[in-house]
């Protein structure tokens, strides 16, 4: 029995074997013929694995990794160039801001807190001065005057009151000329105490405006002693002055003045040699000699950049050339600078004021002509003539021959220049106003680029500047 099964099992060992032995020779012929992998970096070579049937080898091949790596040398990759993001934003500042000085508006672009542009944008207080004086008489116009720059009436009434003088080829009394300079100097300290407190009050000091202040107070008590009005005082006129000076009033100004001196050496105190003070002026706005003539920049702003030029010097007008002064100068054009020349100049008006006291002459303080001057009023109840040419003064007016001028005075923020134009009526035909804070706004720009938003205000404090007599 066992030798009959002995042949067919060798059969069914032999047929096994068979058919397990064709599927290996086919993988090994597949092998055979299959070409050879390139060889890649990353990839892994080929391994051979053992089968589950003991004593045969079976070849296992590994796909190639998906991603191909090529040699540096292959490519040449382009300069890594960043994406530009423009960061800059504009912003407003005013007109509500109370750094700005009245109405003032600026769109600023800023890259973070650096300016790159200032545009100011005016004409919020635009009144149409310049047109209203055409359809009023020479008389009526000069109220005008006092609501351009309200921080300096009477320098602005001086300008158009000697241009009306030049096209009627008259002249001021002496007295009515020392009045106006002493006045004029007047006005100057009360608008540099203006200019110099609010600047220090905008960069964070509030002591020297409060003790100023006190001081400015009393001179506008001056304005309306001699005028009877603390603010638009219409007191300087054509062909003089409205009145003569009260009793009295001399002296008080000399009392004044006398030991004001040590009234601006207690704010400087405060301010000149100050830490902070110092760190938000100096470096901040600096404009070269060449800067402040391309611009038609005057006063102070032009003075700080080292020129020398004051009217009262150079074309004195009013008997300025009788007076003894001093012109201060700037050195680096930065805005320290002009707070340094604005305090020098209040100096340098108590030495005129003093020289207009003690040198007053007398006299009438207006000329003795009833169709440009009113006649007095004793003189109207006595004369029909005098009480005739009050009511056609002050009605009609009087006529200008024709004719054009222009006329500059040193005002206190710097040129402030008339251009009349006469056609031989009793009316203006053209008024033009130069307004020097016109010129300096322009020239806010320039100044403010690559300075902090912070040393905005600082820039706008000292252009020292008023909407009034920008606007018109």
């Amino acid at each position: 029995m066992l030798s009959l099964l002995r042949p067919a099992l060798a059969r069914t060992v032999a047929s096994r074997m068979a058919s397990t032995s064709a599927p290996a020779a086919a993988a090994a012929a597949a092998v055979a013929v299959t070409p050879a992998l390139p060889q890649m970096r990353g990839a892994v070579e080929p391994a051979a694995a053992v089968s589950k049937k003991i004593g045969e080898w079976k070849p296992t091949v590994y796909s190639p990794p998906q991603t191909f790596y090529p040699p540096l040398a292959d490519t040449e990759a382009a300069p890594y160039v960043p994406e530009r993001h423009v960061s800059n934003y504009t912003m407003n500042f005013g007109p509500q801001h109370p750094a700005a000085h009245g109405v003032l508006r600026l769109v600023l672009e800023l890259d973070g807190e650096v300016v790159h542009r200032a545009d100011p944008h005016i004409g919020l207080l635009h009144r149409g001065t310049e047109k209203l004086i055409e359809y009023k008489t020479y008389t009526q116009a000069l109220p005008y005057f006092d609501r351009l720059d309200y921080v300096s009436m009477m320098a602005n009434e001086q300008a158009y009151s000697l241009a009306v003088e030049k096209l009627l080829n008259i002249q001021a009394p002496p007295r009515a000329q020392y009045i106006r300079v002493l006045f004029g100097e007047i006005t100057r300290l009360l608008n540099h105490i203006m200019a110099v407190t609010t600047h220090a009050m905008d960069v964070g000091a509030l002591t020297p405006f409060l003790w100023m202040f006190e001081e400015r107070e009393k001179m506008m008590e001056f304005y309306e002693r001699a005028s009877g009005a603390r603010l638009h005082a219409a007191y300087v006129r054509p062909g003089g002055v409205a009145l003569d000076l009260p009793l009295g009033l001399m002296e008080d100004i000399y009392n004044f003045i006398k030991p004001f001196s040590s009234r601006i050496d207690e704010m400087e105190d405060m301010l000149t040699e100050n830490r902070i003070w110092k760190q938000r002026l100096v470096d901040i706005g600096i404009v070269t000699a060449r800067q402040a003539l391309d611009w038609g920049f005057s006063g102070v702003m032009l003075r700080g950049s080292g020129i020398a030029w004051d009217l009262r010097k150079v074309q004195p007008y009013d008997g300025y050339e009788k007076f003894k002064f001093d012109v201060p100068v700037g050195k680096r054009g930065d805005s320290y600078d002009r707070y340094l020349c604005r305090v020098e100049e209040m100096r340098q008006s108590i030495r005129i004021i003093m020289q207009a006291l003690n040198d007053m002459p007398t006299g009438e303080v207006r000329i003795d002509d009833n169709k440009i001057t009113p006649p007095r009023r004793a003189e109207m109840k006595e004369s029909m003539e005098a009480l005739i040419h009050h009511f056609k003064l002050f009605t009609e007016g009087y006529v200008v021959p024709a004719g054009a001028t222009y006329t500059a005075v040193e005002a206190p923020k710097g040129e402030f220049g008339v251009y009349l134009v006469s056609d031989g009526s009793s009316r203006p035909y053209r008024c033009k106003i130069r307004a020097p804070g016109f010129a300096h706004l322009a020239g806010l720009d320039f100044m403010s680029r690559g300075h902090m938003i912070a040393d905005v205000v600082a820039l706008i404090g000292t252009q020292d500047i008023v909407f009034g007599e920008v606007d018109r």
